[in-house]
């Protein structure tokens, strides 16, 4: 029997296979174009543009690097990277992924391994990193749901964490079109590589 197609053909004229996905085929013009498109919440939140994850993961970065200022530059990257498999399987919410099981996590697991390799990465952050980068993420979603998604306090409170005031001062969220979310996703990469 003929296995289905199990490869996605990119806008830089990669072939990245799914489920067994090599660092050659990733580039990050199509990683930023992709997330940049890839609407946070299933689009379900005010606005004219979808918030995206592009957006999220530059947020992500910037709360990690308030959070970590002496970090060496391969961690913001991480920061920055943190949701990047999802410019080809998606962003789900956590109810979906736990209905969809671990596949989706061995799915996300290998592309994020090849991701990382890719831009200079171990393949598997350290634990103590990776903590530092998901208190930064759930700061994030808690701003998102308060200001974008519809969220009272006390929700995004309970579900997320009550983030200390000093965490979220001056941060605001942005809803603007994807090429915006692009560029900057794309010159914040290039940055941050630089300073590897």
């Amino acid at each position: 029997m003929k296995q289905p197609r199990a490869w996605q053909r990119m806008l830089s004229g990669r072939r990245l296979d799914l489920l067994d996905p090599t660092p050659m085929d990733i580039e990050i013009e199509d990683i930023a174009h992709g997330l940049a498109f890839v609407a946070r919440w299933n689009g379900q939140t005010f606005g004219d543009y979808p918030y995206s994850v592009a957006e999220h993961s530059l947020l992500v970065e910037q709360i990690f690097s308030r959070a970590n200022p002496a970090a060496p530059a391969k961690w913001k990257l991480a920061a920055l990277l943190h949701d990047a498999p999802e410019y080809v399987i998606g962003d789900m919410i956590s109810p979906v992924k736990a209905a969809v099981g671990p596949d989706y996590g061995a799915l996300d697991d290998r592309l994020t391994s090849a991701i990382h390799l890719r831009f200079g990465l171990p393949a598997a952050i350290p634990t103590i990193i990776k903590k530092q980068i998901k208190a930064a993420d759930k700061i994030s979603a808690w701003l998102e749901a308060v200001q974008i998604a519809g969220f009272t306090r006390t929700e995004a409170d309970k579900l997320f964490g009550k983030p200390d005031a000093e965490q979220i001062k001056g941060l605001e969220i942005r809803l603007r079109a994807p090429i915006f979310a692009r560029a900057d996703f794309t010159a914040r990469h290039s940055a941050l590589m630089s300073g590897m």
